[in-house]
């Protein structure tokens, strides 16, 4: 996630930690580094040179310059401000204080809209919330289908217009509106029309479609892959139809950021979801400090905390944090805490959440493809129940028979087996044996 973004701001922060004290040189220089990284992020210029100024005009106040840690502070600062740019603060999802709130959700084609119709109403769920799910396309008549279906997937309601309604959105609004009533459906989740590209017809027909729904949220789903096209398409939405607040999805791509970083500033209306892969439960709510301490390479525990409480296993957790503090892990201890990983996201991602220093410096160099943990758990399986317990008897016999019985070659055996020594060896030192033990 922002991988890109990430590296070069940690690496501009290394910069200023390495100074003695922080000059109106050696600022400038990593201002500079800081301005270009932005930019090669694709983060709008105007944007970027209003944060560069705040950062500089905070950096060299006095107070700042004159004090103990000047570097820190800077960094500091840095992290404020991108919190700021990202938001400042948590927006929750407003929901009518007279049901049924109503979702309108628009955006362009192709930009995963559709797909996060889907995803919002699996989330409303986890709030004892009965969500039904419309597509008001006048155009696309695929869009219905298309919604039908990931309603069936996610077993929830679909409700289907007919194209006279459609045509007359008082008329479709009133017809819904009964329907729902009397099934208790709340939120009505609206999959609005979208095109490749923006134009007035467009418009137009959204504006209609607001102005007889008035919906509690009109949120704009931007491609983050799409860069500053998101941004100034998620404008054009905002000066013509008008929205709430914004989902920005397939943010777990290869993603450059700059949609991120510049999509608050110039729609003011803030991030409330981001996408994170394409299964419906990977939306996740947008805290703006915690993305900003993440890109600047501080982690993410609270996230990392609350992904764990919601998807991991107690006893097994508490099980691991045993052996973690007595040095006892196995292989089938490893094995079981892939599979908790793989319900909590990707690995890449999991790692990604814990700060780069203290006792997981480096941790996130780690040569773990998210694609091999399945390869993992083959190998893992196929070995005997006293070579997980002591993988030191793994002699080159034994790797393959082990490579054989899980139909992977010997090298990715060999590469287990030293990853998982790795960790061992990592577990062992005393900075993360002074974490263990303030464990529970």
């Amino acid at each position: 996630m922002l991988d890109q973004l990430s590296k070069r701001l940690q690496k501009t922060m290394k910069f200023l930690r390495g100074e003695g004290k922080i000059t109106e040189k050696n600022m400038a220089e990593a201002l500079k580094m800081i301005r270009l990284t932005f930019l090669e992020a694709d983060v709008n210029y105007q944007v970027v040179k209003e944060f560069v100024e705040r950062i500089r005009i905070r950096a060299l106040d006095k107070k700042v310059l004159m004090s103990l840690t000047p570097a820190q502070q800077v960094i500091k600062i840095v992290r404020d401000e991108l919190t700021s740019l990202l938001g400042q603060e948590e927006k929750k999802l407003e929901f009518s204080s007279h049901p049924p709130s109503i979702f309108m959700v628009v955006g362009l084609q192709g930009s995963g809209k559709t797909t996060t119709c889907g995803k919002l109403a699996k989330w409303v769920l986890n709030f004892q919330k009965n969500p039904l799910l419309v597509s008001f396309d006048l155009k696309r008549p695929a869009a219905q289908d298309q919604l039908k279906m990931i309603a069936k997937m996610l077993s929830l309601p679909s409700y289907e217009m007919t194209k006279e309604l459609m045509l007359s959105p008082p008329k479709a609004l009133k017809e819904l509106v009964k329907f729902s009533a009397n099934r208790a459906f709340d939120p009505i989740i609206v999959d609005t029309a979208g095109r490749l590209h923006i134009d007035d017809e467009l418009m137009e027909e959204l504006r209609i479609v607001k102005d007889a729904f008035k919906p509690t949220e009109v949120i704009y789903i931007g491609d983050s892959m799409t860069g500053q096209d998101a941004v100034k398409s998620a404008q054009i939405f905002e000066e013509k139809v008008g929205l709430t607040s914004i989902i920005l999805s397939k943010l777990d791509g290869d993603a450059r950021g700059g949609a991120a970083l510049s999509i608050v500033s110039v729609t003011g209306k803030p991030i409330k979801f981001i996408g994170v892969g394409e299964k419906f439960d990977k939306l996740e709510v947008f805290h703006p400090d915690r993305m900003a301490s993440r890109i600047l390479g501080m982690g993410d525990i609270l996230s990392l905390v609350e992904k764990a409480e919601k998807e991991t296993d107690l006893e097994e957790a508490e099980d691991f944090a045993r052996k973690l503090k007595k040095q006892e892990l196995t292989f089938e201890d490893f094995k079981k805490q892939l599979i908790q990983m793989k319900k909590m996201g990707s690995l890449s991602q999991f790692l990604s959440m814990l700060p780069e220093g203290g006792p997981f410096k480096g941790i996130s160099k780690m040569n773990i493809d998210d694609k091999k943990i399945i390869h993992y758990e083959a190998i893992i399986n196929s070995m005997t129940l006293e070579e997980r317990e002591n993988p030191k008897i793994i002699s080159g016999s034994r790797r393959s028979r082990i490579a054989k019985g899980s139909g992977r070659h010997v090298s990715e055996v060999n590469q287990l087996l030293k990853q998982f020594l790795e960790m061992k060896k990592m577990m062992k030192k005393s900075k993360f044996q002074k974490l263990l033990s303030s464990l529970p």
